[in-house]
């Protein structure tokens, strides 16, 4: 079941973990909380092969973006420039903000 609440927000920049893009870094296009998936920015690339429609009457074979799992992605601290887990604060007003675990920044501003 998915959760809803990911760790990654679009603009994140982020390491890819596993797959075929392992050890490369990328931008956040958009997070899908509800299916628990990000789509980084020139990683995870497929093949789709299109039919001839009226709108694309050549058809062909299309290459594009496919989601990765976030668990698959690790944020990479916009101060320290190193991947890291994040934490979350309250700062009052029921507002949360995330900072990077290995030197203490806020990774939200």
């Amino acid at each position: 079941m998915a959760s809803g609440k990911l760790h990654v927000r679009k603009g994140d920049r982020v390491l890819i973990l596993s797959g075929k893009d392992k050890g490369k870094k990328g931008k956040v296009v958009s997070a899908l909380p509800d299916k628990n998936k990000v789509l980084v920015e020139g990683m995870n690339i497929i093949k789709k092969h299109a039919k001839p429609t009226q709108k694309v009457p050549q058809g062909g074979i299309r290459e594009m973006e496919a989601p990765l799992h976030a668990s698959n992605v690790m944020v990479v601290c916009p101060s320290c420039q190193h991947p890291t887990r994040i934490f979350y604060r309250s700062i009052g007003g029921g507002k949360k903000m995330r900072g990077c675990k290995k030197c203490g920044e806020y990774i939200d501003k």
